[in-house]
């Protein structure tokens, strides 16, 4: 039952990821912006060939072998923790956010970067993004509060 729900985290985080990428790269001219929240937060569109903080930059093959193993890896962690409602959630966030910038770097060659904030220099990020960092963030703090 909870691998059916981190399938379907991983479904629609990923499917929202790419619907808004998709969006975005239509409807908004490379490098243009549109305000979302006025002072806070824009919609830019942005081609990303590196990793976070646009590290790496056109490095798409180690990219692309380096998100493999990271896929597996996540794969196993989620049915090792297949009972632990938890470490299913953050993992499945990890997993989303892996898979949707993979789709990007394999169908693109770039990750389609959106979220600008306005109010202080900050990377221009995406939903997968968001996944990472909350996956992570969760995961962590899962990991701290386990007794054993």
């Amino acid at each position: 039952m909870l691998l059916s729900l981190a399938t379907v985290i991983i479904l629609i985080l990923t499917i929202c990821d790419q619907l808004l990428k998709h969006w975005v790269a239509t409807t908004i001219a490379i490098g243009g912006s549109k305000q979302l929240i006025p002072g806070i937060m824009a919609l830019t569109n942005l081609q990303n060939t590196g990793a976070a903080w646009s590290l790496f930059e056109g490095q798409q093959t180690f990219f692309t072998i380096i998100t493999i193993i990271a896929i597996i890896v996540i794969a196993y962690f989620i049915w090792h923790y297949r009972q632990n409602f938890s470490m299913l959630v953050g993992l499945a966030l990890v997993m989303a956010g892996t898979i949707g910038n993979f789709i990007d770097r394999l169908t693109q060659g770039y990750v389609v970067d959106m979220f600008e904030t306005t109010f202080i220099n900050f990377p221009v990020f995406n939903i997968a993004d968001m996944c990472l960092t909350v996956g992570v963030l969760w995961l962590i703090v899962c990991i701290l509060k386990e007794k054993d």
